[in-house]
């Protein structure tokens, strides 16, 4: 295999690094993990996010199982600005809710969206904006992996959108059907080494019987131009149902505009106990355009500075 000069190596890693607060040239995904990252996909980007997860849980004290299969999708659009993007999230689970307490024991087989939303993120807030100080130094790898105290300033997006429940669907508490509203804020903290931490603080399905409140802290780690590892903590409360969901995988990037990825996830209670093995891909269609800026004035108070230089050069000279 080639190997990528050191210089490449640097300006890739020092992209990914400072270049989020607008389009970047290698795909940015939320996957592996669950958490959605504060900075959008950039005007005019199309992007499918995809995934298949196997479901196993066991509950001790009320003695029943659930076996099956899912996959979750997230489609998202860089629409208007660079801040903004919409998405379309959903969760499909297929399994067999099995009663040990029966003799013999009784098996239902249940299929349903866990959650589909529709929803709009806008970064409100981006510490790297036209920050001079913050471009990489070209000249000093070790100087673009030192820590610096701006980067404990976060990033900050805020999410609004609306759930959508069909009627008697096992996976809600009984009677949640229709329209409920859904609001998140994210952060994004992004260190040197290739560190990123992603916050996120949601409020789901305000005013129904199965409001809950949810919070995912992500850290992950590039550790070459295609590689990333990541850890993740899910942090879910309400009436209806309470966890502490723990996840560890990773990411490759196969090209710029295609991401593999896998993770498992898992808990520490049994209440239910939580298993899933999880892989998923993501691929953008990139239709990004740079925004032209208009330079005519300055390039006219230019050429009238150059043609008043080489008029009193002149001058000089003929005295």
């Amino acid at each position: 295999m080639k190997t990528q000069s050191p210089l490449i190596i640097l300006l890739f890693l020092c992209c990914c690094q400072f270049s989020f607060a607008q389009y970047t040239e290698v795909i940015n995904s939320n996957r592996p993990g669950v958490s959605q990252s504060a900075f959008a996909v950039g005007t005019n980007v199309a992007q499918l996010e995809l995934g298949a997860f196997t479901v196993k849980e066991e509950h001790t004290p009320l003695n029943y199982e659930v076996s099956g299969y899912g996959i979750n999708f997230a489609v998202r659009y860089g629409l208007l600005f660079e801040q903004l993007e919409i998405l379309v999230n959903g969760e499909y689970q297929n399994d067999t809710f099995t009663n040990l307490n029966s003799n013999p024991s009784s098996e239902d087989p249940r299929a349903n969206f866990r959650n589909f939303t529709l929803g709009a993120k806008y970064l409100v807030y981006d510490p790297y904006k036209n920050a001079e100080e913050e471009k990489p130094n070209l000249y000093s790898y070790h100087a673009n992996r030192q820590f610096k105290w701006k980067s404990l300033i976060p990033a900050v997006a805020v999410y609004a959108g609306a759930n959508f429940d069909t009627k008697d669907n096992p996976y809600t508490a009984f009677g949640i059907e229709g329209f409920s509203p859904k609001i998140m804020v994210a952060t994004q903290n992004n260190f040197a080494g290739g560190w990123v931490f992603v916050t996120n603080f949601i409020k789901d399905r305000i005013g129904t019987d199965q409001s809950d409140f949810q919070y995912i802290l992500t850290l992950t780690h590039s550790f070459s131009p295609q590689w990333v590892i990541f850890g993740e903590t899910q942090g879910i409360k309400s009436d209806f149902y309470a966890d502490n969901l723990l996840r560890f995988g990773g990411a490759y990037l196969w090209s710029k505009d295609f991401q593999l990825d896998a993770n498992i996830t898992f808990n520490t209670k049994d209440t239910p106990s939580v298993f899933s093995l999880a892989f998923g891909a993501s691929y953008r269609l990139d239709f990004h355009k740079d925004k032209k800026i208009d330079n005519g004035g300055d390039a006219k108070d230019e050429a009238k500075r150059q043609a008043n230089k080489r008029r009193n050069k002149q001058n000089d000279f003929d005295n």
